[in-house]
């Protein structure tokens, strides 16, 4: 496997009431093509803002972040827009959506925005419908963003982060606004875009989620404190899975 995303002595730091607050603090990381990462950590341990930073979605202070071999850290505003637009996928907790659009013109609009591969409408459109089918919600298309459980709108929000073919897909607690039923749904989606190729960085505070990924990095006060690969426990049951992080997460403080 290539490395397709590495962060080298990565800081964050924040300046609130003239007293600078250091988040990330020359972090470390390296992410391989094909793999599935959570990151896990206390609440205010750094987890979204290292997903952030690395995405380019936030400046990182200090360090470098290299994504494909290309030195991301350094692009203009619009270059980086860019990078995210067709060669990035992101889904959040909040599933932000245009409210004026339907579920379906919500997943085409990053397609139609991008210029990656001169595609024809048609051809974005023929996209969109094969990935709504593929994550069952094809009968939603013509619905609007408040016509649909929050399962059906987060398997939307993963079609859109799929439509424009993506190296990587950033996810931040995608399951966390979700109950158990449609949370497991979500996760399935996801572990199988993994299966099929598809690199994927999560923060999660789900043990059960976390489970699923190939390897578990723990974050505490801007630190990587350890990781954890499940590459190991592949012959085991998904509850012997989560039983095994569980212990190595209660050992790290969790």
């Amino acid at each position: 496997m290539s490395t397709i995303l590495e962060a080298k002595d990565l800081c964050k730091s924040y300046v609130i009431e003239k007293r600078q607050n250091h988040v990330l603090k020359n972090v470390n990381l390296k992410v391989e093509e094909g793999e599935m990462v959570a990151v896990m950590g206390p609440s205010g341990s750094g987890k979204s803002t290292l997903l952030y930073s690395i995405s380019g979605m936030d400046k990182a202070t200090a360090g470098t972040v290299l994504f494909d071999g290309r030195e991301i850290t350094s692009l203009s505003e619009k270059e980086m827009a860019d990078v995210r637009l067709d060669d990035m996928g992101f889904i959040f907790q909040q599933m932000f959506m245009m409210k004026n659009l339907t579920i379906m013109d919500n997943i085409l609009l990053p397609a139609i925005q991008s210029r990656k591969g001169n595609k024809s409408r048609d051809e974005k459109v023929s996209r969109c419908k094969e990935l709504m089918r593929k994550l069952g919600i094809i009968e939603t298309a013509d619905h609007d963003i408040n016509e649909v459980s929050g399962g059906q709108l987060q398997r939307a929000c993963i079609c859109r982060s799929m439509i424009n073919s993506p190296k990587i897909i950033f996810a931040d607690e995608p399951t966390g606004a979700l109950n158990r039923t449609s949370s497991e749904e979500v996760i399935d989606e996801l572990v199988r875009l993994n299966k099929e190729g598809t690199t994927v960085f999560m923060v999660t505070h789900d043990a059960k989620v976390a489970a699923r990924c190939s390897r578990v990095i723990y974050i505490v006060d801007g630190n990587i404190q350890g990781e954890y690969n499940n590459t190991d426990d592949n012959s085991k049951s998904q509850k012997e899975r989560e039983k095994a992080l569980n212990n190595w997460l209660m050992d790290l403080g969790w």
